[in-house]
């Protein structure tokens, strides 16, 4: 029997996103978007997580978070979701019209040097690489366009590693065909992000060892 994947490790740095169901749009309009960051912000007030970066795209969200304890990551993100998608049927009387996401969560630890850099530019640079704007920067619901939007106040930590004084030029400028691969592997499959030893040793650590596999039936012995 496989093994299964331990609650996310307390002290670590996880990314973290959920989708609309179907990919369809969840955020219609600037108050949707303010509404989430403020219910982020209520959520840290009942759970011991810190949020390091955000971005709120119109059918999907990411997050780069370090909760405190084994439990906090999920019990974050389940107030979060239940309580959005609760406000949000209410206020657009929906209720009973089928699911907001796509399910649950998806999650990958990252390790803490220049791959959390390379997945806190990644995250930035969303609505960038979807052509919502021309500069990172110009997209107010993300962690780099924060200063437009007074819902995000309180919602940020200070990083646990130096920010490069070039960061906003860093963003704005493409990541190698080579580190999207990796990074959206990660993200599809729940892969620890890091250093080849540290990937291989944390997915033991954490019950992750199916995430380095390669996927389909391995090919049979002649």
């Amino acid at each position: 029997m496989p093994r299964t994947a331990r609650a996310a490790e307390g002290g670590v740095v996880y990314h973290v996103l959920n989708r609309g169901n179907d990919r369809k749009r969840i955020f219609r309009k600037e108050g949707d978007y303010a509404a989430f960051l403020k219910l982020m912000v209520e959520g840290l007030q009942r759970v011991d997580l810190a949020i390091f970066a955000y971005c709120v795209m119109p059918n999907h969200w990411h997050l780069v978070v370090r909760p405190a304890g084994d439990c906090d990551l999920a019990a974050f993100l389940a107030w979060v979701c239940t309580t959005h998608v609760r406000r949000y049927h209410r206020h657009y009387e929906t209720t009973g019209t089928g699911h907001l996401y796509q399910g649950r969560f998806k999650s990958f630890p990252i390790q803490e040097d220049e791959h959390l850099l390379a997945v806190l530019r990644y995250v930035d640079a969303n609505p960038l690489r979807a052509g919502l704007v021309e500069q990172a920067e110009h997209w107010r619901w993300s962690s780099l366009g924060k200063s437009a939007s007074v819902e995000a106040k309180g919602l940020l930590f200070p990083w646990p590693l130096p920010r490069p004084e070039n960061w906003r030029e860093m963003v704005n400028r493409a990541q190698s065909a080579e580190q999207l691969k990796r990074l959206r592997t990660s993200v599809n499959r729940g892969r620890p992000f890091g250093s080849p030893y540290w990937t291989q040793a944390t997915a033991e650590r954490l019950g992750l060892e199916f995430t380095l596999r390669n996927r389909g039936r391995p090919r049979r012995s002649r």
